[in-house]
């Protein structure tokens, strides 16, 4: 065994050197092959270089001449990488960007340096092999591509397996690997191809570090393209239970635990968490931080499962686009592993998404309907906040629920009778959720023309006697703030659905409010009813597509701190805003004087498509002084 690590070693280390043996340079000491202390070989013997005008563009050199290192990123002075040994080769290097190795770049001669040390040798660091995943539906999946002299090059290895994914979603910050694809699943490659093998450890930091071998397969063309999808949520656990399966859920996104939003959580989510931890199926999903607050961040990423899937990562993840959540709704599950499956008083209803059908309660281990005769709306709304979906086939009945309407759930009702089920009608919910509406206009969803959705088509409401006590209901029920003004948003399409629409504004949907039968209103689609709730945001940059980043929020322009923001946020912001592909932030003053800073800390991630997906400080909190705006500047190319 000893041996077998010996020769590895031995190995690895000739696969490190052989892409710099033969340009007689080398970067020593660093964290990876594409950075450290410059070294050059001169006369047969290696020596470092004088940091004496040393800059940028001599790195360049130094990182164009190691092969699968990329851009120079930095050129560190004054020892950083510690102090090498022996001869110091060169000094007043003087490189004009294009050479192909350092030696053909200006200098006061080998070995004519005089009094400088190796407290002063030179550095260099690379930006390392640039890698992308291309053809899929987001940043982190698609078909492997690295760019190389020039050229973008897919990857055809047959043998490229989850170890050498890993390095890939870790350079690329998308987490984990989930799959690996050959066969051009994501679309053949336009550029070139490459023929060499894949060695990856698992452990690089630079995939440059896994493309080294000099190995081909000569039958490799863009019909075997590999792809691969990455997953950024690595792990999950449920916390604050009285077992490992119940509690708040939390994700760990990469490194950082955080919690999920109930706004985004569901049944099917929850029973894909339930399998992944070996918990059984989900029985409840319980919102409103039932297992208690948790802390640091709250994902707010929606998982669109199908409930049949045995990991989140099977998942399709979109983002949600309301109003930032709080850990007053820390979203939690109760699976089938846990002692509280068996909790009286949990409900489900039939109807998909379990916002309305025939309702049945779990009580003394089992699951029972309740009859019509001692039902009212009180329980009803009670049900609503915590129902789940799917019936089963029961003789068993419940009568005699008594609720002040206020109740968490229905466990703090009073306790029901028992019988044997009859011909008495059973009670059937249909839940405020189950109807729906949305504000048409604003792709955040929190302003624009009001829409109902009926008798299976979109239609718009009448604004005959609207007022902002209507508009109220509508931002609140829609998860968008407080209502700001009603105005016009110009004339929809279809039907007109709603008229004479009358709320007091505290109503917790629009259903709720007194209006004429649907479908009966007399109006015309002039007189469209539009909304503008608090929660409607906007960003701009100051000049068009650079210049101070301001977003539009509760009604006022504000300011977007630079804090953490990096040049992946700032990308993000130019592509929103239709002003290119890449973006560059630095940090000025304020232009707004007076004006509320909005964001801080605002850092997106690869699978996020707008601002307003990106983790941040809530709105409004933030550690920015007036010379710490952010200043993005875009580039069109």
């Amino acid at each position: 065994m000893k041996m077998e690590s010996c020769l590895f070693i031995l190995m690895l280390s000739s696969l490190l050197m052989s892409t710099t043996a033969n340009s007689d340079v080398r970067l020593v000491n660093g964290n990876s092959p594409c950075e450290g202390r410059v070294e050059v070989r001169h006369e047969g013997q290696w020596g470092t270089v004088c940091s004496w005008g040393w800059d940028i563009t001599d790195a360049s050199v130094v990182c164009r001449q190691i092969m699968f290192c990329g851009d120079a990123v930095s050129a560190p002075q004054y020892g950083h990488f510690g102090a090498g040994t022996g001869k110091i080769w060169l000094s007043y290097v003087d490189c004009g960007g294009s050479e192909s190795t350092l030696k053909d770049c200006g200098h006061d001669g080998w070995g004519t340096v005089y009094g400088c040390g190796h407290s002063e040798d030179a550095g260099v660091i690379c930006s390392g092999l640039a890698v992308r995943l291309a053809g899929g539906p987001h940043p982190c999946s698609g078909r492997l591509e690295f760019h190389h002299k020039d050229s973008w090059y897919t990857v055809c290895d047959p043998d490229f397996d989850l170890q050498d994914a890993k390095v890939v979603c870790r350079q690329l910050g998308c987490g984990t690997p989930v799959q690996v694809q050959g066969a051009a699943v994501f679309g053949k490659g336009d550029d070139r191809v490459w023929k060499n093998k894949v060695e990856c450890g698992g452990d690089e930091r630079d995939f440059g570090q896994c493309v080294r071998s000099s190995t081909k397969d000569t039958k490799c063309t863009h019909d075997t393209d590999v792809g691969l999808e990455c997953f950024w949520y690595t792990n999950g656990r449920l916390v604050d239970g009285p077992d490992s399966c119940s509690g708040r859920v939390e994700l760990q996104y990469l490194t950082e635990w955080g919690t999920v939003c109930d706004a985004s959580w569901d049944l099917r989510a929850a029973n894909v968490l339930c399998q992944q931890l070996g918990c059984g199926s989900a029985v409840a999903v319980p919102g409103q931080a039932w297992f208690g607050e948790g802390s640091g961040p709250i994902w707010t990423d929606v998982f669109e499962c199908q409930g049949k899937e045995t990991h989140l990562s099977q998942c399709v993840v979109s983002s949600w686009n309301r109003v930032p959540c709080s850990h007053e709704h820390d979203a939690g599950v109760i699976c089938t592993g846990s002692s509280l499956s068996t909790l009286n008083g949990m409900v489900r209803l039939s109807g998909e998404g379990g916002c309305g059908g025939q309702l049945e309660v779990h009580y003394q281990h089992t699951w029972s309907k309740v009859l019509l005769d001692s039902w009212s709306i009180r329980e009803a709304s009670v049900v609503c906040r915590h129902s789940l979906s799917g019936t089963r086939d029961t003789d068993v009945c419940l009568t005699g629920y008594q609720c002040s309407g206020t109740e968490s759930h229905l466990v703090n009702c009073s306790a029901p009778q028992t019988l044997s089920c009859t011909s008495s009608s059973h009670v059937s919910i249909v839940c405020s959720k189950h109807k729906s509406l949305r504000l048409v206009g604003d792709e955040g969803g929190c302003a624009g023309r009001l829409e109902v959705f009926h008798q299976g088509s979109w239609g718009i409401v009448c604004d005959d006697s609207w007022d902002l006590n209507d508009a109220q209901v509508v931002c609140r029920q829609l998860q968008c703030g407080t209502a700001l003004r009603s105005t016009s948003f110009g004339p929809g399409n279809g039907s007109v659905w709603l008229g004479e629409v009358r709320c007091v504004g505290n109503e917790s949907a629009l259903w709720d409010c007194l209006t004429a039968q649907p479908g009966q209103p007399d109006c015309v689609h002039k007189e469209d009813v539009g909304v503008v709730c608090s929660e409607y945001k906007d960003l701009r940059l100051a000049e068009g597509c650079s210049g101070q980043l301001e977003v539009y929020y509760n009604d006022t322009w504000g300011n977007v701190c630079f804090n953490q923001m990096d040049t992946n946020t700032a990308s993000l912001i130019c592509q929103q805003l239709n002003c290119g592909k890449s973006g560059t932030v630095s940090n000025t003053e304020s232009r707004l004087k007076g004006a509320p800073n909005w964001l801080d800390m605002v850092k997106c991630r690869p699978h996020d498509s707008t601002l307003w997906q990106c983790p941040s400080s809530p709105w409004g909190q933030n550690k920015c002084d007036e010379d710490e705006v952010a200043l993005i500047t875009c580039e069109r190319t």
